[in-house]
């Protein structure tokens, strides 16, 4: 049996978990088991006081692979935006935890899933900009299972194939202004961005929960199964994922 690949999944903040008698950094088990599943470590990435973030880079040095999974909204002040009534900003050093992950992640080219929250932290971190709050229309964002294709030509079809398939989708924000470097690999019938990815910095991120239906759903327990097969890939040996033979329309 190989040895499974360590796979960082960035720490939440919690003030109160059952019986510990303060506050704790956790994780997702859905996002742990999903990695776990799929051949990977699950290893909980601790949010240090931002006195720390300088040491990010090198921390980052000991994983294979990472996730930027979900979690409360983005403070728009990262991005350039104004305050929406209903936008739920998460605590200030969770923000900035993420944002320096998702800078390391892109500067040292680790193979990574970002998932929901953690693809909106990936398109301000490279100048993009979000929809605060999304108006009702034709398609349920929050709280509902909706249809996503993959667009041709993105490393996100040959992962998850050219058929569409049902999601679990919970957000209220969306990439508005796509940020420098990225590409949509994905969107919604009502035309919201539904995956985008980072060609030269292998990073792969989805606005639904693949974490929610993997045990079920083929295709969202294939994005964890490409994230932990690039994450074997030696460091030295690897490519951006637009250049890989498996990158096909």
């Amino acid at each position: 049996m190989s040895v499974r690949p360590p796979i960082l999944v960035v720490g939440r903040r919690a003030a109160t978990v059952s019986g510990l008698r303060f506050s704790a950094t956790v994780a997702a088990e859905a996002v742990c088991e999903a990695v776990f599943a799929a051949g990977g470590e699950p290893l909980v990435l601790h949010g240090a006081d931002r006195g720390a973030l300088p040491e990010l880079p090198r921390r980052l040095a000991g994983f294979a692979g990472a996730v930027l999974p979900g979690g409360s909204d983005l403070d728009p002040a990262h991005y350039g935006g104004t305050r929406h009534p209903m936008t739920e900003p998460d605590h200030p050093d969770q923000d900035a935890l993420d944002l320096a992950v998702a800078r390391a992640v892109l500067a040292r080219r680790i193979p990574a899933l970002a998932i929901c929250r953690g693809l909106q932290v990936l398109n301000s971190v490279c100048g993009g900009t979000l929809v605060q709050h999304l108006p009702p229309g034709p398609v349920a964002h929050r709280d509902a299972l909706h249809p996503v294709t993959a667009l041709p030509g993105t490393r996100l079809r040959s992962v998850v194939g050219p058929a569409a398939f049902t999601v679990s989708s919970y957000h209220h924000q969306a990439v508005d202004r796509l940020g420098d470097g990225l590409v949509v690999a994905a969107r919604s019938a009502d035309g919201r961005v539904e995956a985008v990815e980072h060609p030269s910095a292998g990073v792969l991120a989805v606005q639904w929960h693949p974490e929610d239906l993997a045990a079920g759903s083929p295709q969202d327990a294939a994005l964890f199964a490409d994230l932990v097969d690039r994450a074997r890939i030696p460091t030295r040996a690897r490519i951006p994922i637009s250049t890989r033979k498996d990158f096909a329309p």
